[in-house]
């Protein structure tokens, strides 16, 4: 079962990047792997060194595209990780496939939000719902093609009306910053946050002081949503 709140930062460069993040308070890091249009962070090898360095294990999750059952169950299982992120053109019946390869493996599908493709995300939760552990939404970028990792936010009304459907928990990605964190775990409630590009420097580092700030601004909003569930329950 997923933990809740999530505050998850994705691409790792090295073992340092990663030791910063956990000591400023992120609670899980996203190793992307196994991509399509975007460019690895870092290679298989040099991820499984680091995160068996700082013994990350349940704080690690595999970021792939890949869609094959054993290829992924067979790196999750090189990485050392404790879950996996779905973003590829997976069908249902394949993640089913993965989660008898891998019984304790936690898997998360993604939710890529286009203009006016709410109705096709919607069967989606319905027919990966009893396959997954969660879901993730993210935003399209219609010039390059990506389906995620694009530093774009997109409708958060969209991304609300999945977390209010879904019998899984909804975790939000998409251009998510220090400055905007609290406002969309306002708008959307979501079980958790991922981001990125939003909390790196120029020359695409993760920064310590964007870092802090995002995990600062997330832990409040998360607090503050879930004291407004309980005065209204």
């Amino acid at each position: 079962m997923l933990a809740d709140p999530i505050i998850q930062i994705a691409g790792i460069l090295d073992e340092a990047e990663a030791r910063m993040l956990v000591e400023n308070g992120v609670r899980r890091l996203g190793f992307p792997i196994g991509l399509d249009v975007h460019r690895e962070d870092l290679p298989e090898e040099e991820a499984a060194a680091v995160i068996q360095a700082l013994g990350l294990g349940p704080r690690a999750w595999l970021i792939t595209y890949l869609d094959d059952p054993h290829s992924i169950a067979t790196l999750c299982e090189s990485l050392g990780c404790a879950g996996v992120q779905l973003h590829g053109p997976i069908s249902e019946g394949r993640v089913a496939e993965l989660g008898a390869l891998r019984p304790g493996l936690q898997v998360i599908k993604s939710l890529i939000v286009r203009d006016g493709n709410l109705a096709e995300l919607e069967a989606r939760v319905a027919a990966f719902a009893p396959h997954v552990d969660g879901f993730i939404t993210d935003t399209f970028d219609p010039a390059t093609g990506a389906s995620g990792a694009t530093g774009k936010t997109h409708d958060w009304e969209v991304s609300r009306r999945l977390v209010e459907l879904s019998p899984r928990p909804v975790i939000l990605a998409g251009g998510l910053t220090p400055e905007n964190v609290a406002r969309a775990i306002e708008a959307v409630r979501p079980a958790g946050v991922d981001a990125h590009t939003g909390v790196e420097d120029e020359h695409g580092r993760k920064d310590p002081g964007r870092i802090r700030a995002f995990v600062a601004g997330a832990g409040e909003a998360f607090a503050a949503a879930g004291g407004n569930k309980r005065e209204r329950s």
